[in-house]
């Protein structure tokens, strides 16, 4: 509780305020536009915030990264109901009922249910990130080394396998990213791994690869460039289409049987969002799916799903940002980023020399008790701003495309002349930003390659210390019982999702072959 309050001290002064409230401002609009979010909005900030790299920096760069990562949520469930056009996949069950409601002529009862079941869930998943993530942290100080790179290697798996519809797919964006990592000197002997030398006449033989390639290149160029060029290629032709803000009858706030019907979706969707969130393979999606399914089962209204149940709105807006929060457990405990924007959080305290993992809460308390502290009060601030601010909001929602992603697109070429080091490593955020267009266009899908890119680097230390600490005895990784058991998960989280279809083709040649022997 005293880390608590001081990381309030720090974070309750005039500029960490201004901080948090630029970071939830700017989050809910990028969280607005499809194909635009969180991981992308860092990204383009990375170079600017991590200029210099002092602990009032790190603590007021955080904290407006945390408001960005909270109020992009907000803004997702906005575009789902005023335009049936989620922004990400975890805003796709909001949009069933939500936009439902907006062509009712109820589309600010579904945006307050939003922002109302967004704050309790993101409050109550907050605390439970206050109470839990410091004794996990104290756990996770005894594992071992083998047992890091089993986790690291059962998240990079579990989380590959469900994204995309193509595990092929993932794999193959999650080696590019493992290529993209492995690039530079490793951290233990230095040693130059492709780094491609050169002859130079005048400096004889160099690489420009010797040093790696910065993260921060690497997701500017995979999202500010890549995913920007890719969605404004793709939506430009999109008419845009906002539902009306009605007040008249029951189209104004949310009414006192919206509030009965609501309150009990919002606990049930934080109670089941967070959880799912520390998981490794959790994510956001299943929750509000499942969310949205027990609310139907559940609710005295069920001809009302399909045609706008604000039940439908208000359980899965809830278990998404309780969800998002519960990422934030093994960011902060482990040092395992679960999702991209995870992975570009974890690139910005790599970013200010602050490892993220078991020892953080111990070397740097102030500056995580400082994000979580932040966390609570972005979550007011959101409340406070949205719902006066809705009309603002449509009228960005009616700004042309071309300016809004040309504008994104002006940033990220501003962001790369500030993080690259040489012409040569801007060329290459361009050639990777180009790759990236590429990949979305065939259904590759980008956020391996961000685990790729953080992980895989952290998977080849642990796995080297874990052999040299037995003495080259590869046995440690299935003598040892939290390792075999990781490992174990790993291969289970892998076969899972396609098992069904395992089950559903062996049961179905079983019948060709009895079908065949009848008819001999």
């Amino acid at each position: 509780m005293t880390e608590l309050l001081e990381g309030f001290a720090a974070v309750l002064t005039p500029l960490n305020l201004l901080y948090a409230a630029i970071g939830v401002t700017l989050g809910t609009f990028v969280g607005m536009l499809p194909g635009i979010g969180p991981a992308l909005t860092i990204a383009l900030l990375l170079p600017v915030a991590t200029a210099t790299t002092d602990e009032s920096s790190a603590i007021g760069a955080l904290i407006m990264f945390g408001g960005i990562y909270s109020g992009a949520m907000y803004g997702g469930s906005t575009t789902s109901i005023l335009l049936n056009t989620p922004g990400e996949s975890n805003s796709v069950a909001t949009s069933l009922e939500g936009y439902q409601m907006a062509r009712r002529g109820r589309a600010r009862s579904a945006l307050a249910t939003a922002a109302i079941g967004s704050f309790v869930a993101g409050t109550i998943s907050v605390i439970a990130l206050s109470l839990f993530a410091a004794p996990l942290a104290q756990l996770a100080v005894r594992v071992r080394a083998s047992d890091e790179f089993a986790l690291a290697l059962l998240a990079l798996v579990s989380v590959t396998a469900l994204m995309g519809k193509s595990l092929l797919r993932g794999m193959m964006a999650l080696t590019f990213g493992l290529f993209l990592g492995t690039i530079g000197m490793d951290s233990l002997f230095g040693t130059e791994r492709l780094t491609f030398w050169q002859f130079d006449w005048a400096e004889g033989f160099k690489s420009d690869l010797a040093i790696g390639i910065d993260i921060t290149l690497i997701i500017v160029g995979l999202f500010a460039i890549g995913e920007t060029i890719y969605t404004a290629g793709r939506l430009h032709r999109l008419p845009t289409k906002v539902a009306p803000l009605s007040t008249k009858g029951s189209g104004g706030w949310m009414t006192r049987e919206d509030w009965r019907r609501s309150w009990k979706p919002w606990l049930r969707g934080t109670a089941l969002g967070f959880p799912f969130g520390t998981l490794p393979s959790g994510g956001a999606e299943i929750p509000t799916f499942l969310s949205y399914n027990m609310e139907k089962r559940r609710s005295k209204h069920k001809e009302q799903f399909g045609k706008g149940a604000i039940e439908g709105v208000a359980g899965p807006e809830a278990a998404n940002n309780s969800a998002f929060t519960g990422v934030l457990v093994p960011l902060l405990t482990l040092g395992i980023p679960t999702s991209a924007t995870a992975g570009v959080m974890l690139a910005a305290f790599n970013s200010f020399d602050i490892p993220a993992g078991p020892s953080l809460f111990e070397d740097h308390s102030l500056i995580v008790w400082a994000l979580i502290a932040s966390l609570y009060i972005g979550n007011v601030m959101l409340l406070v701003l949205n719902l006066p601010l809705i009309k603002v909001w449509v009228m960005v929602l009616r700004t042309p495309r071309p300016l809004l992603y040309a504008g994104i697109l002006m940033f990220a070429v501003v962001g790369m002349y500030g993080a690259a080091v040489s012409p040569f490593m801007l060329m290459l955020t361009v050639v990777i930003g180009v790759i990236a267009v590429f990949m979305r266009m065939y259904g590759f899908p980008i956020a391996p390659v961000i685990l790729g890119v953080i992980i895989g680097p952290m998977m080849d230390e642990k796995f080297r210390k874990s052999v040299e600490g037995s003495d080259g005895d590869l046995s440690i990784f299935w003598t040892r019982p939290l390792t075999a058991g990781l490992l174990l998960l790993a291969v289970v989280s892998l076969v899972l999702p396609y098992l069904p279809r395992i089950i559903a083709k062996a049961k179905g040649r079983k019948a060709e072959k009895l079908t065949v022997g009848d008819g001999d």
